[in-house]
């Protein structure tokens, strides 16, 4: 997935020799959790955070407080799921994007990279979900798959939610198909089934032909 059109340049990096003020005022009309910083040859120095900023003396010039620059960044290349995992790793909502070369290009913003997860099928198609739960050297990922597929089920997306104690559970989301028969494969196949949740489409039309009943009971 070419992440290239989410790079954003509203807001360009300070430099090394502005004042914290600038900084500060920036953080006051922006929402952002951190700022980018460089120097005057255009080198990508970190970024500092919010709370840093607010502490310190407005009339220095940010190279007096260069030790609090964060240095986290994201190749333009990278795999939005690790660039996912760089938001959550450095608790940010703005992520520096840096070519093969170091130069600055832009940055990510948190909401647009959550966006593209949502559009994935693990969010956007219809099926069910399915938590199952087993010893760490005892699943497979090829194993789960045979199970929802002997089952005529499709498998739309899956990844360990937990991992705690040597027993891991896995997320799943299962389409064409009820979960009664995958469910019971699972136990036969010693995995404990945690929960599992129909189709959202499947329960609404069950309320639906339950507010007609009601309607026409009602007559």
């Amino acid at each position: 997935m070419n992440l290239s059109k989410y790079i954003i340049n509203d807001i360009k990096p300070l430099l090394n020799i502005d004042l914290v003020s600038e900084l500060q005022l920036l953080f006051n009309q922006l929402a952002y959790s951190h700022i980018p910083i460089k120097d005057e040859n255009d080198v990508y120095l970190g970024c500092i955070s919010d709370t840093d900023a607010h502490c310190f003396e407005a009339k220095k010039a940010l190279q007096d407080y260069r030790y609090a620059g964060e240095g986290f960044f994201v190749r333009d290349d990278t795999n939005w799921l690790d660039v996912l995992e760089a938001f959550a790793q450095n608790s940010s909502n703005i992520m520096p994007v840096l070519d093969v070369s170091n130069k600055y290009l832009g940055y990510y913003e948190l909401n647009d990279i959550i966006g593209l997860f949502n559009e994935t099928p693990f969010f956007s198609e219809n099926g069910a979900i399915l938590i199952v739960e087993k010893g760490l050297m005892d699943y497979s990922f090829s194993e789960v798959s045979q199970i929802i597929e002997s089952n005529d089920g499709k498998l739309l997306g899956a990844f360990i939610s937990k991992a705690e104690n040597d027993v891991i559970q896995i997320t799943l989301k299962i389409g064409n198909v009820g979960l009664s028969k995958i469910m019971q494969t699972f136990r036969r196949y010693s995995y404990n089934v945690i929960s599992g949740h129909e189709e959202d489409t499947y329960i609404k039309g069950l309320k639906e032909r339950s507010d007609y009943l009601n309607k026409y009971l009602d007559m």
